[in-house]
Formats: structure tokens, C-alpha cells, sequence
């Protein structure tokens, strides 16, 4: 559902724009991506077979880390004894040594990188270590528990946009992990004995809204990386991927009023609640950008908006009358679109 946000807002934005896809005869062929990439699905496919086999998750990185590394040396070491012998590249013993040199080479370099990519998680962990043992040993727990109370007057929407606003100051120093591991040691236990959210939902709840560290402005360590990637200015790329990132806060509120679709239940509910709630959220890429099939006014903007807290409402009827005004305003614009579209010529 986040992704298909994400995706849809990237859709529009092209679209407003009157940007267009690549050509098909410019587009890679799945056929061909799978023949020569296939190998770096060993990895993956590892990780998720450990992790089905109850290893630690640690065990489980360190494992996958060495198959990484495994299919990239067999992968290098086919194509230099079988492929390269074909290009002009006879195998001799000085080139066996080269090869060998490089990649010892590569290897260190590859353990320094990531040693020193792990020290400042391993500080921020350390930190969270220590919040979390004087929250523990003082009570603040219990403390921000009851000031949260205090200040929802036991509405459990205004708890959770307490939630998110703590989640945004943590994650403005703190990384997602850590941020995550205060967040949920301070309002857990108020989530789920107070308000009654099942444990797993809570610990969601509190896990996505420490996400938005990521993209939050000035402190977006995600808007940032992507910036460097791309080439872009960082502050413009946090503020855009912070407004692309807006399923962030709608899902946990979908997850605290409908867990069904988190903890199961009746399938036919389960399926109602997720097709509904990827309607909701394009509906709210759409509002947000004023933009779906084309422009879109202010009126059913306002609307869509409406239907969106209809929809999360746990209410089957609210939520049957919020669809019908997300259907009948989508519906809208999509016929305003066609009725702009130039009529095509008649050949004579």
C-alpha cells in the first residue's frame, strides 16, 4: 500500500509535467535482466530461508552477507576462466595473480566501508542503550504514559498525533532503529493497556511513524542520500520525498482502526480493508496533488478528503459512504479528462 502511494505520486507529478515513458524498444527485456542477474537472487532467497528457519536475525545478516560475497567471487570466477578466454583474455598464471591481488584488495576495502558505516549505528544504539535503561530505572515510562493520557483526554486519535510529533523530535537526532526503541518503551505500554491496540499493532504503529525520520526535514538521512544519487539539491529532494512519504501517517491510523488487516480475521473483511485502503491512499495522492487524470478543483479535493476519514472510520457504512464519494469523484475527473482530450481527426 506505502509503495503504490509512493508509485502514484511519482505517476502524477510525470504527469503534470507531460513527461513521457521510454520508447518499448528502449526498455530492458525481463527475459535478459533475469538471464544475467539471476545469481543476485541467491542472497536474498538465503536470507529469507534462514530467517523461515528461526535463525537470529544477526546469524541470519552474517550469513547473507557471506553468500553475497560467495556469488560474487563464483560469478567473477566463471566469467574470468570461461567468458574472458573467448574476448581475447587468455588465463595465466600472472593474471590469476592479479585477479587474486584485486579482489583481496577489494575485500579489505569492502570491510573497512562497513566498519566504519557501523560505528554510527553502533553509537546511536549505544545511546538508545542508555534512554533506555533510565527510562526503565526512573519510570519516565510510566511518566510520559500518563502525561500522554493526560493530554488525549483518552482520545486515542490525539494519543497518536502525540505519537507522531515525539516520533518526529526523536527522529531529528536519532536514527529509525533507535528511534523506534525509545518511542515504543515510552508509549507502548499507554498504546496497549490504555487504548486497547493489540501489542503487534502498536509496536507498527510506532515502528512506521519512526520511519518518517528518514525524509523529515532538516534531518533526512534517506532525502539526503537520495539527493547525492541524483545529483539534486539535499533540502528540495527531504522536502519532496517528506511529502511522498505521507503514507507514513496514514497507514498506522488504517492499522489502529481496522487491525484486521495486521492480526487477520474473516478473509472478505481482510480483502474489504485492503482494497479500501489503497483507494484511499491514491485518493490522498490525488487530493494532495490536485492532480489525477487531470487537474482537480478544489470541491472534490476537499471531498476526497472527507471520504478519507470516512474510510478509516471502523464504521462499515461510513466507510461504504466514504468509497462512494472517492469513486464518484474520481469517476468526475476521469470523465473531465476525457471531455478535454482533442477529438481525433477525421480522414476524408
Amino acid at each position: 500500500m506505502y509503495f503504490a502511494t509512493v508509485y502514484l505520486f511519482v505517476h502524477i507529478i510525470a504527469l503534470k509535467q507531460g513527461m513521457q515513458g521510454l520508447p518499448k524498444d528502449e526498455l530492458p527485456q525481463m527475459r535478459q535482466v533475469m538471464k544475467d542477474g539471476w545469481h543476485f537472487l541467491l542472497p536474498l532467497a538465503v536470507l529469507v530461508w534462514l530467517l523461515a528457519m528461526s535463525m537470529s536475525p544477526m546469524r541470519v545478516g552474517y550469513y547473507a552477507v557471506v553468500t553475497i560475497l560467495a556469488v560474487a567471487v563464483l560469478r567473477y570466477v566463471l566469467w574470468f576462466f570461461f567468458v574472458a578466454p573467448s574476448q581475447g583474455q587468455p588465463v595465466t598464471a600472472s593474471a590469476v595473480k592479479d585477479v587474486v591481488r584485486s579482489g583481496f584488495a577489494k575485500l579489505i576495502e569492502g570491510l573497512e566501508l562497513g566498519a566504519r558505516n557501523a560505528v554510527a549505528v553502533s553509537m546511536a544504539c549505544a545511546v538508545a542503550g542508555i534512554i533506555v535503561g533510565v527510562v526503565g530505572l526512573t519510570g519516565l515510562g510510566l511518566k510520559f504514559s500518563s502525561m500522554m493520557l493526560a493530554f488525549s483526554g483518552g482520545n486515542l486519535v490525539l494519543a497518536l498525533v502525540m505519537v507522531l510529533l515525539a516520533s518526529l523530535v526523536l527522529g531529528m537526532g536519532l536514527p529509525v532503529t533507535a528511534s523506534y526503541i525509545v518511542l515504543i518503551v515510552l508509549v507502548g505500554p499507554a498504546l496497549t493497556a490504555e487504548f486497547g491496540v493489540p501489542l503487534l499493532v502498536a509496536h507498527l504503529v510506532v515502528f512506521w511513524y519512526s520511519q518518517d525520520s528518514n525524509v523529515t526535514p532538516p534531518i533526512a538521512l534517506a532525502g539526503f542520500a537520495g539527493a547525492a544519487i541524483a545529483g539534486s539539491k539535499p533540502m528540495e529532494t527531504s522536502f519532496q520525498a517528506w511529502k511522498f512519504a505521507k503514507g507514513l501517517y496514514l497507514i498506522p491510523l488504517f492499522m489502529v482502526f481496522n487491525p484486521e488487516i495486521i492480526v487477520g480475521g474473516p478473509v472478505p473483511v481482510v480483502i474489504w480493508n485492503g482494497v479500501i485502503a489503497i483507494l484511499a491512499l491514491g485518493a490522498f495522492a490525488a487530493a494532495l496533488e490536485g492532480y489525477l487524470f487531470t487537474r482537480m478543483s478544489w470541491l472534490p479535493r476537499i471531498a476526497i478528503t472527507a471520504a478519507i476519514f470516512g474510510v478509516f472510520y471502523p464504521n462499515l457504512m461510513t466507510e461504504i459512504a466514504g468509497v462512494a464519494v472517492m469513486i464518484v469523484a474520481i469517476g468526475a475527473n476521469w470523465l473531465a479528462s476525457k471531455r478535454e482530450a482533442p477529438a481525433a481527426p477525421v480522414s476524408g
